[in-house]
């Protein structure tokens, strides 16, 4: 990945230099820089598009700020250019905190020894917790929509419809399972959207920073805990890893989060969503000249995962 046009000049006179490509950051472009000397991450949205949605970078940096005095460990902002979109995106730059990301069920082995990241998984969870108990007007996010699990479901839903139907055959099936015991809802919470140990930085066993918060919302504080509890589960991937022995129980994680109803359908709305969102990443890489292997290999994987959500509502 290569800068894009007049990032540096843009960032020269703020004191921003050093600039270079960050691994990460699918929705908005991602580079490590020096600030007066300090450790820093840019996030700039992509330039030629309304920077909208994901791509709203300047909305993250605003939960990332609204965050800092919080429980919730989170860079600190230093600096936000609305530029002028389309052609001069939107930018703000943050400290770079300590730490690695690692999601150890997924990712190729990193060395991280298995008491690690069992405390990293049992940190996680209290992190959610604190993170969850957070009054979303407290925060500014109280003009935010309401994103209820109903229409979680229809958003994924919606990804699927743009999928092979041969990757996910039974999708269908399953949305209409989740439709039809839909819990009733939490008081709404924020929700960080894709809250698991590969979005968290870490030192040793203990959570130095909660990342990447491009599709955060305010709605039912579960959703996020179902996804945590999914890629918990050795069971969701089924990828070979040396650290399956040491991932705490549900029973255990949901004792460091707190007692909340409903679980395994959240996990089963979980398993959906990453069918969906596995769905897309296949269907894109397919149409790649040279589609990467590592990520065609997860088309079989889709199936399985409908099947366990189905498992779930059981």
């Amino acid at each position: 990945m290569t800068l894009p046009d007049g990032l540096a000049d843009r960032l020269a006179p703020r004191g921003v230099s050093g600039l270079r490509p960050l691994a990460g950051g699918a929705s908005s472009l991602t580079f490590a820089g020096d600030l007066d000397g300090r450790p820093v991450v840019v996030k700039v949205a992509p330039a030629g598009v309304p920077p909208t949605a994901h791509r709203d970078v300047l909305r993250q940096a605003r939960i990332i700020s609204a965050l800092g005095p919080t429980a919730v460990p989170v860079p600190e902002v230093l600096l936000a250019d609305a530029g002028h979109p389309p052609e001069v995106p939107p930018l703000f730059v943050m400290s770079r905190l300590a730490g690695e990301s690692f999601e150890p069920l997924f990712d190729a082995p990193g060395g991280t020894a298995d008491d690690i990241v069992a405390q990293r998984f049992r940190d996680a969870a209290q992190v959610l917790a604190a993170l969850h108990r957070l009054a979303p007007a407290d925060l500014g996010a109280d003009g935010e929509p309401v994103v209820g699990a109903a229409a979680e479901i229809d958003r994924w839903c919606a990804t699927l419809q743009t999928v092979d139907r041969s990757l996910a055959p039974d999708w269908p099936d399953t949305a209409e399972a989740l439709r039809s015991g839909v819990p009733a809802p939490m008081g709404p919470g924020i929700v960080h959207g894709d809250f698991r140990l590969g979005n968290l930085l870490a030192v040793d066993g203990s959570v130095t920073g909660v990342i990447d918060w491009e599709i955060w919302s305010v709605g039912d504080p579960r959703i996020d805990l179902g996804w945590f509890l999914v890629n918990a589960d050795p069971a969701t991937y089924s990828r070979p890893s040396p650290h399956v022995g040491a991932v705490p129980s549900r029973d255990e994680l949901l004792e460091r989060y707190g007692a909340v109803s409903d679980v395994a359908w959240f996990m089963a709305l979980a398993c959906f969503k990453s069918a969906a969102t596995w769905g897309l990443i296949v269907k894109h890489n397919r149409r790649r000249t040279t589609p990467r292997p590592e990520l065609e290999a997860m088309a079989p994987v889709l199936p399985g995962l409908l099947a366990r959500a189905r498992a779930l509502l059981a």
